[in-house]
């Protein structure tokens, strides 16, 4: 029997050339990369620049909007907290957007921003969007699960992290050949 699967794309080491399969391969999460960077950047630029927001109460405050969600959340505790200083919380996430979309965009410490936007996102999920019915509907979960592939990833093409990683191999290699 035949199979049309092909087993053998994957290059096992760097001296071999590489199948187009393999170098495309390494371009795949940058489009997740780019989207979650810049989505992250906006929302933390978003939340600094609206007066309404940065505020213990009003329309459209931070404070009133924890206080909405307060009942329906799955941790009314974490809430509560964040009610001690709704406006300290406020800044506390859009500052935090910011470093994670800036981290993520320009791939500086790039597991560990990831992993930030997915904790945001966690939270978020678990507080804000947790009486979302369907579950489907409440967009911090998906934000959760496409930060999962970066946490893991990381950043391997146009990055930092990857120019950073680049110079010790090529230092390593000139201190050992």
């Amino acid at each position: 029997m035949t199979h049309s699967f092909r087993t053998d794309t994957h290059a096992p080491y760097y001296d071999e050339e590489r199948s187009w399969r393999d170098s495309i391969g390494q371009y795949a999460l940058l489009p997740l990369r780019l989207f979650l960077g810049v989505t992250f950047v906006y929302a933390g630029l978003d939340k600094l620049t609206d007066s309404a927001f940065m505020k213990g109460s009003g329309s459209g405050s931070i404070g009133d909007m924890m206080r909405s969600v307060r009942d329906s959340s799955a941790i009314p505790a974490l809430v509560d907290l964040s009610l001690k200083n709704p406006v300290g919380f406020g800044y506390a996430i859009a500052f935090g957007e910011l470093a994670v979309g800036i981290g993520t965009l320009l791939g500086i410490l790039a597991r560990l921003a990831a992993l930030g936007g997915a904790l945001i996102s966690l939270s978020l999920w678990l507080t804000v969007s947790w009486a979302s019915d369907p579950y489907y509907y409440g967009n911090d979960l998906a934000y959760l699960m496409a930060w999962l592939p970066l946490v893991l990833a990381g950043a391997s093409m146009f990055s930092v992290d990857a120019a950073l990683r680049s110079r010790r191999r090529r230092r390593w290699a000139g201190d050992y050949r």
